[in-house]
Order: C-alpha cells, then structure tokens, then sequence
C-alpha cells in the first residue's frame, strides 16, 4: 500500500476524493490566502503597469545624460526611488478617486473603490511611500534627483489629481509636466545636475502624454461621463478629441526630431524617431478619418510601445 501511495504521489495522478493521500495533503490556510490578497491590493495601489514605463523613461535617460554609464548601484537605487515615489503617488491618487473609481466600471473593483483596503491605510501608505522615496534618493543617489521625484509627487496629486483633472478638459495637458518628471530624476541621478538638454526627455514624454492619454479617454468616456469629470471627449466631443490627438501626435513627432539638430542625438535615434513618429501618426490620422472603438484602442496601446522604444532608442544612440 505504502508503494502505491508513492506511485500516486510521484505520477501526478490525482487520488480518489476522501483517500489517506488526499486526507494528507495540506489544504491551503485561509489566512495565508488572505494575506497574500492583501499584499497583492497594497501592489496594484501602486499602480505597477504605469511604473513600468516610467522606470523605462527614467533608466534610459541615464544612459542618455551620461553615455559611459552610471554605476550599477546608481541606477538600482534611482530605479528603486523611482518605483517608491511613483507607488505613492499612485496611491494616493486611489484614495483621492476612491468615490468616483466606485461609480465607473473599469475602476470599482479597485482596493479602496471595493472597500477591500480602509481610505486611512490607503493614504498613510501612498503617504509613506513618497517619504521612503524622498529620504532613499537623497541618501543614495543625490538630493537634486529626490527634490525633483518630490516634485512629481505633490504635482501628480495636488496640481493634477486634486485641482487640474476636476476643472478642465485640458488637465491631462497641463498636468503632464508632473509625469514628465522621470526623465529630469534620472538625468540628475546620473549627473548630479540638468542642463538644457535635459529637457528633451522631459519635453517629449510632456507632448507624448495628451494623445496617449485622450486615445484612453475615448475608450471610457461613459465613465467619466458618469463621475462628472470634465474629460475633453466628454465636454467637447469625440470629433474634437480626435483632431486633438492628430495635433499633438504631430507636435510630438516634430519635437523628437529636434534634439538631433542641438548635437544631442545621431543618426540612429533619428532614424528611431522618423520611423516610429511616422507609425504614430499614422495611427493617430487613423483614428480621425476612420473613428472606432478598435482605432482607440490600437493607438492607445500603440502609444505605450511607441515611448519605450523611442527611449530604447534615445540610449543606444548615446551609448554606441
């Protein structure tokens, strides 16, 4: 018998409900589970997925401000209080939305919307984060690099969330300085200053941002519709938002070609920007001359892609 238990075991053969073996497996504790669903809340109100492309931005523009490369240790501690200051953020910016996130579909299942996490833990975490990020880039990298990720932070939550994106359709305009603000953090991180250059990444992601973002508007419209938030597709239509989109996308396009005639980048970065810009707006004139819910969507996504590989490109050129 004792063989055959070890047959069973060892071949993957699932036993007899109610078998000895089966009575020995360990059933998993619910407070285990429940601790990991905890955890799992406190990550996703760091808003992870957003993080991911800002560490991006944030990582190449090192390589972009000092082209030998930072130290390991440099970049692993900015990366860190990148992710520090940005969760917080992100955070916060759940507790501040945690009514209207109720009210819209895509958003109520999130921790502070669901009640799954207390308004007060929320906050007091986000509010933790932003110091632990402060206090960890001044001590490891520089105090110019965590002035300007502290920056970012009370602009994300003061400028945009809490005055900007109740009040005007052009919030995600203005309010695109304060998640521009990755670039400025690594450019000091690696160099211990900024200088005009600097502001090429930041320049970009700022001109990047609006289409990016309105092409998601055009997807949840409703939403925001629902919460009263004055997003441009809901107060001034979709048609609007769509010419909208097309302008900034070529705004944009023009504003990466720059930095080549300043001497800051080459041929390769050129060829990058080019190649990528014309995708862009081809997408973007796409969506204006044939509207749907699958042309949002494509540039939406597309747009994501677009920045990471524009800064891939950005450092590469730098490097080689």
């Amino acid at each position: 018998m004792e063989a055959e238990t070890g047959t069973l075991e060892r071949g993957g053969i699932e036993p007899p409900v109610g078998s000895p073996v089966q009575a020995r497996r360990p059933l998993p504790s619910p407070a285990t589970s429940s601790a990991r669903e905890l955890v799992r809340d406190y990550i996703t109100l760091t808003k992870p997925r957003i993080i991911s492309l800002l560490l991006l931005t944030t990582v190449a523009t090192m390589f972009v401000a000092d082209p030998s490369g930072p130290p390991l240790a440099t970049i692993l501690w900015t990366m860190l209080g990148g992710y520090l200051a940005a969760g917080g953020a992100g955070a916060i910016n759940h507790y501040l939305e945690r009514e209207s996130d109720a009210r819209m579909t895509r958003t109520s299942h999130r921790p502070m919307a669901s009640g799954r996490i207390s308004p007060a833990h929320g906050l007091a975490f986000g509010i933790t984060l932003g110091v632990a990020a402060v206090l960890q880039l001044g001590l490891t990298v520089n105090w110019l690099a965590a002035g300007l990720s502290a920056v970012g932070l009370l602009g994300y939550v003061f400028f945009y969330t809490m005055w900007l994106k109740p009040r005007t359709p052009q919030n995600i305009v203005l309010g695109g300085a304060a998640g521009a603000m990755p670039p400025l953090v690594g450019w000091a991180a690696a160099t211990g200053s900024l200088t005009l250059d600097a502001l090429w990444p930041f320049a970009i992601v700022f001109l990047w941002t609006p289409p990016h973002f309105w092409a998601l508007s055009l997807l949840i419209k409703d939403d925001y519709a629902k919460t009263g938030t004055p997003m441009l597709p809901v107060v001034r239509g979709e048609a609007v938002t769509r010419r909208q989109i097309l302008a900034y996308s070529v705004l944009l396009v023009t504003v990466t070609a720059l930095p080549v005639a300043t001497g800051l980048f080459g041929a390769i970065y050129l060829a990058a920007a080019l190649g990528l810009g014309a995708c862009f707006i081809g997408l973007a004139a796409a969506l204006a001359l044939r509207p749907s819910t699958a042309a949002a969507r494509r540039l939406y996504l597309s747009s994501l892609l677009y920045l990471a590989l524009l800064f891939v490109a950005m450092a590469l050129d730098r490097v080689l």
